[in-house]
């Protein structure tokens, strides 16, 4: 194995991490599809439901914390 490697099965793990806590953490974190500007229809027995803006803040939040840890 090279150094390399090493550090990209690093990475990985912590990644697998993160997604783990944040798994345990999802019934606690309510307000993530609640935001004003997410669509909500309903009529009768038909619902749609779509969270844009949590989908664009969860996108935004990705994005900084993937260029502080990919930085060059």
């Amino acid at each position: 194995m090279t150094m390399g490697t090493g550090k990209i099965l690093i990475i990985i793990g912590v990644i697998f991490i993160l997604v783990g806590l944040i798994f345990l953490a999802g019934g606690k974190l309510t307000f993530l599809g609640h935001l004003p500007g997410d669509i909500h229809f309903s009529k009768g027995n038909t619902e749609f439901f779509f969270p844009i803006v949590s989908c664009i803040l969860v996108s935004v939040i990705g994005t900084i914390i993937l260029n502080i840890f990919f930085r060059r």
